[in-house]
């Protein structure tokens, strides 16, 4: 279930970018750290993270963590994970092949999920 969050980072790259990536996750992690809601959505190219272990062998190096370790460190943390629906069906990938801890959204969800933060960061 969709829920809005005080933070959100939008990814729109898949694994040709390990750097935004990583920064993505790796700012989500900080900003529930600083107790603020966090969000990391996926959109265009992005939604092929969304697969299940995308995340892994991605590793840009110090400082950053692993950026498996980084999703699972997120999720644990109370992280949200939001995939473009018309961005997946855009690029064939299929709810089934989803992550299932992630949710699947609209457009009209992106559009409230950042009209309701309190800040975002666009990794584009």
């Amino acid at each position: 279930m969709l829920k809005y969050t005080d933070y959100v980072s939008t990814l729109f790259d898949d694994h040709s970018n390990p750097n935004k990536i990583t920064v993505a996750f790796k700012m989500g992690v900080q900003a529930l750290k600083k107790g603020h809601s966090a969000t990391v959505m996926l959109m265009v190219d992005g939604v092929y993270l969304a697969r299940e272990n995308a995340l892994e062998g991605i590793d840009i190096g110090a400082p950053f963590e692993p950026a498996k370790a980084l999703l699972e460190a997120f999720l644990a943390d109370g992280g949200q994970v939001v995939v473009c629906s018309a961005c997946m069906q855009h690029n064939s990938v299929h709810k089934e092949e989803i992550d299932s801890r992630f949710v699947v959204i609209t457009a009209d969800d992106v559009i409230d999920l950042l009209m309701n933060a309190k800040g975002s960061l666009q990794l584009t």
